[in-house]
């Protein structure tokens, strides 16, 4: 299946397909299982790059 999306399931910590736990306990959709098995790790870079956006905080440093 080349459109089957993948999910990281932060309850049970599994990549889960399409038919998996409620959405409120899901990270995704992510195009492949490997993507997805990561999905801590991207979420995690996420954050850290928007809490450093300077058009979204105002504490962070602004590009000269």
């Amino acid at each position: 299946m080349a459109d089957q999306k993948f999910y990281y399931c932060t309850k049970h910590h599994t990549v889960e397909g399409e038919e998996g736990c409620r959405a409120a306990d899901r990270l995704g959709p992510y195009d492949t299982a490997e993507e997805a098995s990561h999905a801590l790790e991207i979420a995690a870079e996420r954050t850290k790059s928007w809490d450093n956006d300077p058009d979204w905080n105002d504490e962070a440093p602004k590009e000269p």
